[in-house]
């Protein structure tokens, strides 16, 4: 096998980096950035009513407008992560991130301009079209990274979005202190500074290659997929890579990007398609989306000082990125199911441990400092694995014609879950109390069993092996279609397609020494 596979060059990293930094980050700047504000936000609300209608806005229309600010982002994802799949296939992995990046231009002008023009539907659609932005980025950058990486590297690029929404969540933290932009005159600046790194990214990644399988696959364009490689590969014999991509577009010829629904009738992708659902309803019902909106209520439940709560806040923030670089840097070693099982536990035993704790602080006030504990092991637990791995097993499950779609269905469902937890978790805690992180419990309980029993390892696995992992479970010849001859089918496969060793003879004579 070519050795030269395993190397991360710098090309490879600066991708990775623009494409998380302008994107992702942005993505979890947005989840957390409504939080320290929320009272200017709702007393710019106020005022602005008593100037327009001579009368302020009672308690619950203020809270549901503060709800609709905190949740609309979510209904941009959703939107955005429908058009997700057509915008990849017509603009390309790269074009796509690079054209959304106009989105994020006008929503940070729009809230950045709210209060100069005294209007809090500026501060509304900003969040709404950010939200867009969002969803589009949730689902290009992973499939662009998954695609531009070698195999035995795609884990440890496909987690750095991870990072850098842990990132994102916690310059939010640490910009909205009271002593930099946590201050009443500044909130319309906070919520705007989401253009500076998107204008670093579209000033350095219209410079880089667009993904090599995209090119030989879908635009069939053999030069510009050679230039690409030489760019992602550098000193590498990239002949191999190229005959394997071509082998699944001999595949795939027959077939071209699927649509959501024929990838929804498709009985061929039936495992994976649920694996998908599975894994992002369960990221965000897992409750991580309650403790990132909520953070500082949780805090001042627990009995956490008022003035401290913004540091403890922080404090979260950086176990975030911690445990996603630990999770980054051991994907590789440790595999997929791991990070996915260990994660999805710690987070259950958290939430479960929260409510304990909760209910027991009225009579052991030393309790209300276990609630804290569990806070940060939710979300150490959740950055490890289940932030990330569900959107680059989204890229490893499916090939190259059912990508687009599966994106799609894996990214709505994802942003309609949070839309959920963001709008009813207020009203579930009020009426359930302590007892509402039971919910969160059961879910992360029954994701981790679910990967233990359906999931298989996708480390160091092509995309056409991964296919047939699942072919076996569904009993359907992976093959069925492809028009070759038997002994054509597994020539030439070594790298991209091959299947275990231990299952079939190769043919030898097309690998290079």
């Amino acid at each position: 096998m070519d050795l030269c596979h395993s190397h991360l060059t710098s090309s490879l990293l600066a991708v990775a980096f623009l494409t998380s930094f302008g994107s992702s980050m942005l993505y979890g700047y947005n989840l957390a950035v409504v939080n320290s504000p929320a009272e200017y936000i709702k007393d710019f609300y106020n005022r602005t009513s008593v100037s327009r209608n001579g009368t302020g806005l009672d308690g619950e229309v203020l809270t549901l407008m503060y709800s609709l600010t905190v949740s609309v982002f979510a209904i941009g994802g959703l939107l955005g992560s429908l058009m997700v799949g057509m915008l990849v296939t017509r603009f390309g992995r790269k074009g796509t991130v690079v054209n959304s990046t106009v989105l994020v231009f006008i929503a940070g002008s729009l809230m950045g301009f709210s209060r100069i023009c005294g209007s809090p539907e500026m501060v509304i659609l900003g969040r709404f079209v950010t939200g867009i932005h969002s969803g589009i980025s949730l689902g290009a950058v992973p499939m662009y990274l998954g695609e531009i990486a070698p195999k035995n590297l795609r884990g440890f690029l496909g987690l750095v979005p991870s990072i850098f929404i842990c990132a994102g969540v916690f310059s939010a933290q640490v910009l909205g202190l009271h002593e930099l932009l946590g201050k009443e005159e500044h909130w319309p600046l906070f919520l705007s500074l989401v253009v500076i790194p998107t204008f670093i990214q579209l000033m350095l990644l219209p410079w880089f290659p667009e993904s090599p399988r995209y090119l030989l696959i879908e635009k069939h364009n053999v030069h510009a997929t050679i230039t690409a490689l030489k760019w992602y590969r550098s000193k590498c014999n990239i002949q191999l890579e190229i005959e394997e991509m071509q082998e699944e577009q001999r595949s795939l010829s027959s077939m071209e990007t699927v649509s959501v629904w024929q990838l929804l009738l498709d009985p061929c992708v039936r495992w994976q398609l649920l694996s998908v659902v599975v894994l992002n309803i369960g990221m965000q019902l897992s409750g991580i989306d309650a403790i990132w909106f909520y953070t500082n209520d949780i805090f001042k439940n627990a009995g956490i000082p008022g003035p401290e709560i913004q540091y403890t806040t922080v404090g979260t923030g950086a176990i975030e990125i911690i445990a996603g670089l630990i999770g980054c840097f051991t994907i590789e070693k440790l595999g997929r199911r791991p990070l996915m099982i260990g994660g999805f536990l710690a987070m259950g035993l958290c939430c479960a441990g929260i409510t304990l704790s909760l209910v027991l602080q009225v009579h052991f006030p030393f309790m209300r400092y276990v609630s804290v504990g569990c806070v940060v092991g939710i979300i150490a637990g959740f950055c490890i694995g289940p932030a990330g791995v569900p959107f680059l097993i989204t890229a490893e499950l499916f090939k190259q014609s059912h990508r687009p779609a599966a994106y799609t269905v894996g990214g709505s469902l994802n942003w309609m879950s949070n839309f959920t937890v963001g709008f009813v978790f207020p009203f579930l805690q009020m009426s359930a109390g302590s007892y509402c992180y039971l919910v969160f419990c059961s879910v992360c309980l029954g994701v981790a069993v679910y990967v233990f029993f359906v999931i298989p390892e996708t480390k160091n696995k092509t995309f056409v092996e991964i296919s047939q992992m699942f072919a076996s479970k569904e009993a359907v010849p992976e093959t069925q279609g492809l028009g070759l001859p038997d002994h054509l089918k597994l020539k030439k496969m070594n790298g991209y397609g091959s299947l275990d060793n231990g299952s079939l003879e190769f043919d030898s004579s097309s690998s290079v020494p």
